[in-house]
């Protein structure tokens, strides 16, 4: 398929929101929103159920056009047919995951609130950089804080994709957009809601209000 430009509404599954009998569901739900981007994020320890929910969202993502990335795991991302892979500090290196997944896959990395690591990850070939939580969390409470000043400052000194993640939803989605970032990465924002499909309209509206607007 031809894999989506790096923008967008990036939907990020999650075990107790999106619980294997209704991930399927919901994560085509998001799709039809309009989501562009979507992250397996599942951190239990049955391979096989694993392997075979990530090869089925692939498929589900890549016939609505839209992309698949698995959270820190290789090795999944290789055999299912995912897009890409995203790793965060205590995750594999970049170098390696790069070495296994050759030059087309998309390799995003967690920078936290700190532009250092992103301008490492930049150095390193990464395809996009991540940095929140902008807003609290519920599914990060502890989450260091990233907010709008330093999304601004990241997107004047980086070239390359920004994604912005952490308590965003529709109504604040329009001043992230406004800071530049490409993406905005959701969990409870759109599988924390019954109508999945409608709040990731909800989002991709307002993101698209905001974008070309600083200072909104």
């Amino acid at each position: 398929m031809n894999r989506p430009p790096l923008q967008g509404l990036y939907a990020i599954t999650d075990a107790r929101l999106t619980p294997g009998e209704r991930l399927l569901e919901r994560v085509a739900a998001a799709l039809r929103g309009g989501a562009r981007w979507v992250q397996y994020r599942d951190k239990g320890s049955d391979g096989s159920r694993r392997l075979a929910e990530a090869r089925a969202l692939a498929e589900l993502c890549h016939q609505h056009g839209a992309g698949l990335i698995v959270n820190d795991d290789i090795e999944l991302a290789a055999a299912s047919g995912a897009d890409g892979v995203h790793i965060g500090r205590d995750d594999v290196e970049l170098d390696s995951a790069r070495a296994r997944l050759g030059k087309q896959a998309v390799i995003g990395v967690s920078c936290y609130n700190r532009l250092k690591l992103a301008e490492d990850a930049t150095a390193k070939g990464a395809d996009y950089v991540a940095f929140g939580s902008v807003f609290p969390s519920p599914t990060k409470p502890e989450a260091a804080r990233a907010d709008l000043a330093l999304l601004r400052e990241a997107r004047a000194r980086l070239a390359l994709p920004i994604c912005a993640i952490g308590g965003i939803d529709a109504t604040n989605a329009a001043v992230v957009a406004a800071t530049g970032v490409d993406m905005l990465a959701v969990i409870s924002g759109v599988f924390g809601r019954d109508d999945s499909e409608g709040a990731a309209g909800e989002i991709v509206r307002a993101m698209e209000a905001g974008i070309g607007v600083p200072g909104l």
